[in-house]
């Protein structure tokens, strides 16, 4: 498959590449903010390794509101995304771009300030789906949006591109994406696995 004719395939983060980090003291759920939190979900390298060898272009786009909210620092966030790609790189699967989105539109208290703000760039704005498609010059038309929210849908649709939504059947209890509604909008796929939505992205010949 020639590089003209590679789909590119945006991943979302948190619930589609790697598990959120749960506190069972506090009882909370958190993005990973620290890369000895990174933990890969089922099946996702199998998944991201079956694309890279039927010729995806692979890349990231994750909302990361922390340090907008005084969550988690800015510099946190980033080296844990570094940390992923290395870890990717180190499995055989090179990411060819990532955007990472700051902003929050309300922040939280401690905030960074100039990260509050109502961008384009959010999902489900599809700021970031562009930005990638645009460093890569592919065609949003022969591009998917694969992510774990119906966010991911809004945003992989406002940007002119295929679908996919992960909806794991045994997702935890305490997971603030854990939401039993039909997706509105409909994705072009809907699967339990990565793997799956892998399969079907680029069909077994």
């Amino acid at each position: 498959m020639s590089s003209d004719t590679a789909p590119l395939v945006i991943l979302d983060r948190d619930g589609t590449i790697i598990d959120f980090h749960r506190d069972t003291e506090l009882g909370v759920v958190t993005p990973a903010f620290h890369p000895r939190l990174l933990r890969f979900l089922p099946g996702a390298l199998d998944a991201l390794q079956w694309l890279h060898r039927h010729g995806a272009l692979l890349t990231i786009a994750s909302n990361q509101p922390g340090a907008a909210k005084g969550e988690i620092s800015r510099d946190a966030i980033e080296r844990t995304t570094e940390a992923l790609v290395q870890r990717l790189a180190g499995e055989g699967i090179p990411i060819s771009a990532v955007e990472v989105c700051l902003h929050h539109p309300t922040g939280g208290d401690g905030g960074d300030p100039s990260l509050v703000v109502d961008c384009t760039c959010r999902k489900p704005k599809p700021g970031m789906l562009i930005a990638i498609a645009d460093k890569l010059g592919k065609d949003p038309r022969h591009a998917w949006m694969v992510g774990d929210t119906p966010t991911d849908v809004q945003a992989g649709r406002a940007a002119g591109m295929k679908t996919a939504l992960l909806s794991p059947t045994r997702r935890c209890e305490l997971c603030p994406m854990r939401d039993l509604a039909p997706p509105s909008p409909a994705p072009d796929i809907h699967a339990p696995t990565l793997l799956e939505i892998a399969h079907r992205i680029v069909a077994p010949r």
